[in-house]
């Protein structure tokens, strides 16, 4: 039985694996990451180190160009989801090139979420959200052993407030290098 779940969770990685592979890398339908997602996340800020508001493409550029940690670590969520948006396949593909050029570096991906649900809810809804980029850096080659998860649910969030934009920047995954 558990088998299955595992058979079934390394085909939805695999798949990812492939879409990755054909997207281009010519932007997004959102365009540029720097202003903010817009469109239902109300302009979520990209999380950038520095607040140097990098593109997903962009830090790609940057990790295979000078081998720095990828500017942009944080991802974001749809409510209630622990599926990886198209728009941060990018960044997670430049954090799997750094960490497969540095077999040294090691990262925790800390999950979060917003305020609603159960507190244990909410843990398990951010373990899922960093197992699932876990095992999207695992298909693109990255060790097991340089990724460590952590879920912190709702007990740290980016934004206070009990509105949509608040909530849209509490549903995320960090990088913690």
């Amino acid at each position: 039985m558990q088998l299955k779940s595992h058979a079934r969770t390394l085909a939805i990685a695999l798949s990812l694996a492939v879409v990755a592979g054909c997207s281009s890398t010519g932007g997004s339908q959102e365009g540029d990451l720097e202003g903010g997602l817009g469109g239902a996340n109300g302009g979520v800020s990209t999380g950038t180190a520095g607040g140097s508001g990098v593109s997903g493409d962009r830090a790609g550029q940057m990790a295979d160009a000078d081998g720095r940690i990828p500017a942009t670590r944080t991802i974001y969520f749809e409510y209630d989801s622990d599926a990886i948006r198209s728009e941060f396949e990018p960044v997670l593909t430049a954090h799997a090139r750094f960490l497969r050029a540095n077999p040294s570096a090691t990262v925790i991906l800390q999950g979060h979420t917003d305020e609603r649900g159960t507190r244990e809810y909410n843990l398990a809804l951010g373990e899922r959200r960093a197992g699932s980029v876990e095992r999207y850096l695992n298909v693109q080659g990255v060790s097991p052993s340089q990724v460590e998860v952590v879920s912190y649910g709702e007990e740290r969030p980016a934004a206070r407030g009990a509105n949509e934009q608040a909530y849209a920047q509490n549903r995320r995954v960090v990088f913690a290098y």
